[in-house]
């Protein structure tokens, strides 16, 4: 079918020791292919006596039989004429065309065809040596070389493209680190067979829209890489031997025959396990083919022999840097990528050496093919969905034009906004959104009030605050409540006087008696009250119902390329890019379905980036193709659409919003301006701090509340109604470590901090606490009083050098959670919960990513090898355990379950309800056609772009 293609690229670092493969599918989902069942592939080769070439995995494992047959790193062959292996001589190009084939089939086995694709080549290869990848490709049976120049398009082909080049893309565009236009950043890619240092300085989109990375300085070490410590570890090995195996050491070492070749290449084999293995543990055996002890290597025996290596590594990159004519520090990153930067060592003498922490990934085998990826951006406009398309509401036109247009003919799909406006579904809609919440109201309500829900509580806490009925009116048969004791003396009052002679003081103690009576069902109300309270659902459950459409709003004559929504209490905000780059935002009754009203802004962008729903207003944000590139900040009124203000700011540029201010972090003006959001005129501003450099870069966090961490958040934790709460506040990290504290509509500093952290430490602010974490190993957690001067708190301490953590969270009052991860293995990744004057407990959560609080609960994410959920209690046992797809909180005791993550393509999304307090999952039904990724939400409705309209949703029973 036509377009069945478009949108899957391929990405693939043919690396010295490995290969890795990143397949990209149309809606931006990238996953590394793979080959022998591993995302990384042995770089090897090894070739049958009828002239067969087999790769990776199993090449090494035929090496066995035969070693004179195998060569495990072609790439270093580059420049021979010919290869031997065994009788047969081999060009280089046909041994890198054996890879590149298994990389093909590796892919067509995963989409059913190959896709276009990206190779990569180190920067400092020439002419003659990208010709041999050329004539790799074509043996392989690919599309020829295509290079990217400045002297106009990339032609159709296979392309091609530097290693460095394709790290810093992955730095910015994946990792979304920022290199401003005219800034540098270092890539130290680190491989199994050579040691490459580029200086890449960025100079923003050329003229056909390529990423301006261009390589100002490169150099490295053909001699050194992970090849060269494996081989100083082998040596290593044969030290703690000693002399009592002498002999057969000498064999392993200078094998004569078949036999002790195999021995020697399963000794290498051995010892570049035990390597590995060293970069998470402190102890490692080693086998060696003959000794019947195994040999035991430390950390210690790696990073001894490894020390002498990578001081050699460290002052070649302080050479390339200074080549670039920059100091580190001026540096705006410093990327480690390949699998040997894996070694902790690595980073730490860089950090030592240089002065500048590294970025090194959990899997630093990735980022470069995944990196080339952007050679092949994604379409801005997305294929038009062949298929039949989703009826609308009401009748459908007859023939294939399909006109559309500000007035289509026939019933409309949205009823008139207006008061008188009817229901979009009969009798059956409600006539107005009832503007009681669905989550419980008994706690801030006074307490007498409490007791005439008292029946319903325990068993079925939805109902019982739901409807415009609440609070129901006290009932008179149900003690302890004020309004029942007021009842009783009310009676007392008007009973009528026995007749006869009354005892002295008879009627002033029968008047005793029932006050008496009063007070004591009074106080015995308050504490059914109290213990109701006490015994209450903290966070209950949303009754949630099967899916149900409320209303499909239009979006223009044709299919939008792009689609984005808000939702903020009873209204959504919807946004459609059009034609000429406008973007056109409707308001629509979530309760009626009824528009409000549609505009269209004055200015055209490349692309937007998201709609920002703020009490009586909407924010509009542009996209940029880079960092330094102008995009829009455009505020319309919420109540009538008309535009407030617009305002040009840059990529990199961030905005935070409180109920009255828009805080603007100007990059380029190292400053925090804080905007009025009635006009968008300046109300303060606020120098960055700097460095002894003169440096004013910076990392902002917004103070999180109690009230914006128990409403709706995006799929990444982040509050969707991060304004709420009263006096916001913002913590600013300066490039000189400080912290300071300001309140968002004056600009005043609260307080302020010296030497914090580094900008590249974990941070999050919260109601009264700034947590730190410094992105190192063998870190703690630090906890400081955001209402005092005092010195922080140590909240937790990793037990050793093997952890490093990543992703903290407040989870609670006085409470952080993170991910700590050992050794760089994922699968060894746990969740660390520390509360000031308590003992910090932990527990396993392998793979997990992200974080994201829920009331008292923690909902961990993980991405590979397939996206899935837990949500755990504040002990760390799982209410929900792996459950398939991704997770956002709609309030402080529920979540919003997808079944897949969400996607910028239209596809059906199955989606379920959970109350985080039991783990109870309820199904809701699916979202039909939409595209997942446009989705808003909060306790009621989810609103989404369609393939060619929106559509909104409900999903509770209020």
């Amino acid at each position: 079918m036509a377009g069945q293609h478009e949108g899957f690229a391929l990405g693939v670092d043919l690396g010295t020791s490995n290969t890795v493969a990143v397949l990209r599918w149309p809606d931006g989902r990238t996953r590394p292919v793979l080959m022998d069942g591993q995302p990384v592939s042995p770089s090897a080769v090894y070739a049958d006596p009828d002239g067969t070439l087999h790769v990776g995995t199993d090449a090494r494992r035929l090496a066995q039989g035969d070693p004179a047959r195998f060569e495990p790193n072609p790439k270093r062959r580059v420049d021979e004429p010919t290869v031997l292996l065994g009788e047969r001589s081999y060009l280089p190009a046909e041994l890198l065309a054996a890879l590149l084939a298994a990389v093909g089939r590796a892919a067509v086995d995963a989409v059913g065809f190959l896709p276009p694709a990206v190779l990569t080549c180190p920067a400092a290869w020439d002419e003659s040596r990208r010709q041999v990848l050329a004539d790799a490709l074509l043996r392989a049976g690919w599309p020829q070389a295509a290079e990217h120049t400045l002297a106009g398009p990339t032609p159709p082909g296979t392309r091609l493209l530097r290693e460095p080049v394709a790290a810093a893309r992955y730095y910015t565009q994946v990792l979304h680190r920022p290199v401003p236009v005219g800034g540098a950043i270092a890539v130290f890619d680190f491989g199994g067979g050579t040691l490459d240092v580029a200086v890449l300085r960025n100079e923003g989109a050329d003229p056909w829209g390529d990423s301006g990375f261009r390589v100002v300085a490169d150099g490295g070490l053909s001699d050194l890489g992970g090849l060269d410590l494996d081989a100083a570890l082998v040596q290593r090995v044969g030290e703690l031997l000693g002399e009592r195996h002498a002999r057969r050491w000498a064999r392993l070492v200078r094998p004569s025959d078949a036999a002790q070749r195999r021995d020697q290449v399963r000794l290498w084999d051995e010892v570049r396990g035990a390597k590995e293995t060293l970069s998470r543990s402190t102890v490692a055996p080693v086998a060696v083919p003959g000794v019947a002890e195994a040999v035991r290597l430390t950390r210690d025996d790696v990073e001894r022999v490894a020390t002498p290596l990578l001081r050699r590594a460290v002052e070649r990159a302080r050479e390339v840097i200074a080549a670039a004519g920059l100091r580190p520090d001026q540096l705006a990153g410093l990327f480690l990528v390949g699998g040997s930067s894996r070694i902790p060592l690595v980073a730490r003498m860089l950090h030592a050496e240089l002065g500048v922490a590294p970025t090194v990934l959990d899997q630093p085998e990735l980022p470069v093919a995944e990196g080339a990826l952007t050679d092949l951006p994604l379409r801005r406009a997305l294929p038009a969905y062949a298929g039949p398309q989703a009826a609308p509401a009401g009748p459908a036109p007859a023939g294939p034009p399909a006109p559309a247009g500000p007035a289509p003919a026939g019933p409309p799909v949205v009823p008139p906004a207006g008061p008188s406006a009817p229901p979009p579904n009969g009798p059956s809609a409600p006539a107005a959104v009832p503007t009681v919440p669905t989550v419980p109201t008994v706690p801030s309500q006074p307490a007498p009030t409490v007791p005439s829900t008292a029946p319903t509580v325990p068993s079925q806490p939805g109902p019982a605050w739901a409807g415009p009925g609440w609070p129901p009116p006290p009932a008179p048969t149900v003690p302890g409540s004020s309004g029942v004791a007021g009842t009783l003396v009310g009676a007392a009052s008007a009973t009528p006087t026995p007749t006869g002679p009354t005892p002295p003081g008879g009627t002033t103690w029968r008047r005793a008696r029932w006050i008496v009576l009063g007070a004591v069902l009074a106080l015995a109300g308050v504490a059914t009250a109290a213990t109701l309270y006490l015994l209450r659902d903290r966070y209950p459950d949303l009754e949630f119902g099967s899916l149900r459409e409320l209303s499909r709003p239009p979006a223009g004559a044709e299919r939008p390329s792009g689609m984005w929504t808000a939702v903020l209490d009873d209204r959504a905000y919807l946004g459609y890019a059009l034609p000429d780059d406008r973007l056109e935002v409707v308001a629509v009754d979530t309760g009626t379905g009824g528009e409000l009203w549609r505009r269209q802004t004055d200015v055209a962008a490349y692309d937007w980036s998201r709609l920002i729903a703020v009490p009586g207003a909407v924010a509009v944000l542009a996209d940029a193709p880079g960092d330094s590139t102008p995009r829009e900040l455009i505020l319309l009124d919420g109540r009538s659409g008309a535009q407030r203000w617009h305002r040009a700011i840059r990529g990199d540029d961030d905005v935070y919003f409180s109920d009255d201010t828009a805080v603007l972090v100007d990059r380029s003006a190292g400053r925090l301006v804080g905007l009025k959001l009635g006009d968008g005129t300046d109300k303060w501003s606020k120098p960055n701090p700097k460095d002894q450099y003169g440096g004013v870069r910076t990392v902002v966090r917004p103070v999180g509340t109690d009230e914006a961490a128990g409403g709706p958040a995006f799929l990444d934790g982040a509050p969707r109604d991060s304004w709420t709460g009263k006096g916001r506040r913002l913590v600013q990290l300066g490039a000189d470590r400080s912290v300071r504290l300001l309140d968002m509509s004056s600009g005043s500093v609260l307080r302020e901090w010296g030497n914090v952290a580094d900008l590249d430490d974990l941070l999050v602010a919260h109601e009264d606490r700034l947590f730190v974490a410094p992105a190192d190993a063998g870190y703690q957690v630090l906890a400081y009083d955001l209402g005092s001067d005092a010195a922080p708190v140590v909240l937790h301490r990793a037990e050793n050098a093997e952890y490093r953590p990543k992703a903290l969270v407040a989870c609670g009052e006085r409470r952080a959670c993170l991910l700590q991860v050992r050794n760089s293995d994922s699968e060894r990744t746990e969740v660390v919960a520390a509360t000031e004057g308590k003992a910090s407990v932990s527990w396993s959560a392998p793979g997990a990513i992200r974080l994201v609080p829920v009331g008292d609960q923690l909902l961990a994410e993980r991405e590979y090898p397939k996206a899935t959920v837990t949500l755990f209690d504040a002990a760390g046992k799982p209410v929900l355990p792996d459950r398939p797809g991704v997770a956002a909180r709609l309030d402080a005791g529920n979540l919003l379950v997808f079944a897949e993550p969400t996607s910028a393509v239209a596809d059906n999304r199955s989606v379920a309800g959970v109350w985080a307090e039991s783990g109870e999952v309820d199904e809701l039904g699916q979202l039909v056609d939409v595209r997942s990724a446009s989705c808003s939400w909060n306790t009621r409705v989810i609103a989404c772009g369609a393939d060619r309209d929106f559509v909104l949703y409900g999903f509770t029973n209020d």
